[in-house]
């Protein structure tokens, strides 16, 4: 399950009760007898959920309390978010950055009450309903699906206050602000042209802070978030857990650059990593960053990748249990099938063929899809489909190119240039504003 965006929760506590001796206390049978006027049954019905365990508070923030239940259930929904598992230490680590983002939360929710930003319960409902909606379910089933992760709705409704809340904040103390004069676009632009065939990459980080005291401490983090990532754990999701820096919202992503744009150290590792692939952490001023190269373009340059596509997908599926053995002959005659399927058109014939069904998309940008989908469709024409793919849990499909628009390369326009200026300003004062919360914050741990 991934939420997007994703990908950053409260319980109700409970009053543990002790029953202890005092000097003065009545006897054993006084006791007895003083429940005995409640008139209770020996043997009672008990109705109702069991009340949760013990909560004890972690941190107390400007008066707001993070509860341990808080960090277990954010814990748990970040680990479902990015299907991940994790060792003891791992999620000791885990729950460690999860307060700190927690705290950084409660922060900015708190900066966003102070200057009477209204988050409406509709508005938050709705985009709980989105995410839910994207990772086909309803609220009921989304809730239902926490649960047993051990998370709740209330977890990931609390993430979703924050990101609006902050989000709003942005736009009322930052982005208002910020101005971006016509002669500084107009500079960017001659740069642009300047540039021309030169390449370009779309980079994601996690960038942990650390200073000598914490050095050993950060670079073990580090090797650990590393390993997750090797296990096969979602990056954007990994990013959103423990990244520092303010991209940390969206998954890490810090757009296109190139590389003269970023650090040296990390500059050198961009320019040798593959798309899709991750960098060993990386030791930076102030810290360290682990890199992933999402993919990579040449600036201005006609790239075949960048077309957009109208596709039919034709998917069959089999009946739960069966082996790779008894499926074979069906997929081996769904392969000839749609190697032969002589245009988009007969998609829903061949789907029929086999009871399977037909969904059609169109804009679908060909760098978009999965890498071996890129590299077997590049030379298709339309009317083509790729070899079937899939599994037989999740249905074995095959794409039909119904249409194909080629992109003609140009420079960006005077506005883009001009939102991207504002957009790298607006993280850099984010970034101050943010530690400046930090800063101010009275916190008590406890």
């Amino acid at each position: 399950m991934n939420f997007r965006k994703v990908g950053r929760l409260a319980g109700a506590g409970m009053i543990s009760l002790a029953l202890a001796s005092m000097a003065g206390a009545q006897d054993l049978d006084e006791r007895m007898n003083s429940a005995g006027v409640l008139n209770l049954p020996d043997n009672p019905i008990i109705y109702g959920q069991a009340l949760p365990p013990v909560v004890k508070a972690t941190a107390i923030v400007n008066g707001e309390v993070i509860t341990a239940t808080d960090i277990e259930q954010r814990v748990a929904l970040v680990l479902a978010s990015s299907e991940a598992t994790a060792t003891s230490d791992q999620l000791n680590q885990l729950r460690q950055q999860t307060l700190r983002n927690l705290i950084d939360e409660t922060l900015q929710i708190q900066a966003a009450q102070r200057e009477e930003i209204e988050l409406t319960a509709a508005e938050i409902s709705e985009t709980l309903k989105n995410v839910a909606e994207r990772n086909g379910r309803s609220i009921t089933e989304l809730e239902e699906y926490l649960r047993g992760s051990g998370s709740s709705l209330r977890s990931i409704t609390r993430q979703i206050q924050g990101e609006m809340a902050w989000a709003r904040l942005r736009q009322a103390k930052i982005e208002s602000t910020v101005t971006v004069g016509d002669d500084e676009v107009d500079e960017i632009i001659k740069k642009l042209e300047a540039s021309k065939g030169t390449t370009e990459y779309r980079v994601s980080e996690i960038y942990l802070a650390s200073n000598p005291s914490t050095d050993a401490q950060v670079r073990e983090r580090a090797q650990t978030i590393l390993e997750q990532l090797g296990q096969g754990a979602s990056f954007g999701a990994l990013a959103r857990v423990h990244s520092e820096s303010t991209a940390a919202i969206v998954g890490g992503d810090l757009g296109w650059l190139r590389p003269e744009q970023l650090p040296e150290q990390i500059a050198e590792a961009v320019v040798q990593l593959r798309p899709g692939a991750v960098s060993i952490p990386i030791a930076i001023p102030g810290g360290y960053s682990i890199i992933a190269v999402q993919d990579r373009r040449t600036l201005l340059t006609a790239d075949p990748r960048n077309a957009l596509l109208s596709l039919k997908q034709i998917t069959i599926e089999f009946e739960p249990g069966l082996t790779e053995a008894q499926a074979t002959p069906r997929v081996e005659s769904f392969a000839e099938a749609v190697a032969n399927i002589g245009g988009c058109g007969n998609s829903e014939a061949v789907a029929s063929r086999f009871g399977g069904s037909v969904v059609q998309s169109d804009n679908i940008r060909l760098r978009d899809l999965p890498p071996a989908l890129q590299q077997m469709m590049l030379p298709m024409q339309v009317g083509q489909a790729t070899r079937p793919f899939g599994s037989l849990e999740e249905g074995v499909r095959s794409l039909v190119i119904c249409g194909r628009d080629e992109e003609t390369p140009g420079l960006p326009s005077a506005d883009q240039v001009a939102d991207q200026i504002n957009q790298q300003r607006v993280e850099s004062r984010a970034r101050r504003y943010l530690r400046d919360l930090r800063r101010d914050a009275i916190i008590d741990f406890r």
